[in-house]
């Protein structure tokens, strides 16, 4: 596949077939994401795979996430709450999901060159992902159930939950809704 149609075919999946990922995919997905650049080559990010009776587990904690959502039910249409916590309840049953994560950090800088790091590394992910016939989604979660999460992807104190991915064989047709043209401004 040509780049460009990478990154034209590249969405957002969430409706996976159960089918298992071989662990050579997912072996290139990671070296994908460690090719990803980072601030003075500090690679920051690191990957935690989780599949079978864990991925299960993080699946309940993901399951908890929708009960917070009671604030936001005045702002989001219904069918959008009800897909949310139908997603969020099963993970829309991707087989594997990947925990981004990034050392502690006070400095201010030092955070912003990490999420910027963990960003292209989620990036080359799912790209590669795509490349390799694929399906991936990008998720943020609630962070009250952050602590919940290191534990069960067994994630030291010393690093911290940034995002999450979702991967596996998509159950459904692709559909990529339309992007935005206005996103640029040229100057000088």
């Amino acid at each position: 596949m040509e780049f460009r149609e990478v990154i034209e075919m590249r969405h957002s999946c969430r409706e996976f077939r159960p089918d298992p990922v071989p662990r050579e995919v997912l072996d290139r997905l990671v070296h994908a994401a460690a090719m990803a650049p980072s601030a003075m080559n500090s690679q920051p990010a690191h990957l935690h795979i989780a599949t079978g009776e864990v991925r299960d587990r993080v699946t309940a904690i993901m399951a908890q996430t929708t009960h917070h959502l009671q604030e936001y039910v005045e702002l989001l249409p219904e069918d959008h709450l009800e897909a949310a916590a139908r997603f969020f309840g099963t993970l829309g049953d991707a087989p594997v999901v990947v925990a981004m994560s990034v050392p502690e950090t006070t400095d201010e800088l030092e955070r912003i060159n990490e999420m910027i790091a963990a960003g292209c590394a989620t990036q080359n992910i799912l790209l590669s992902a795509t490349d390799e016939g694929l399906a991936a989604c990008n998720i943020t979660f609630g962070f009250w159930v952050r602590d919940q999460l290191a534990e069960a992807f067994e994630v030291g104190a010393e690093r911290e939950i940034v995002g999450l991915i979702v991967l596996g064989y998509s159950s459904a047709e692709p559909e990529s809704p339309p992007h935005r043209s206005d996103i640029a401004e040229y100057v000088g």
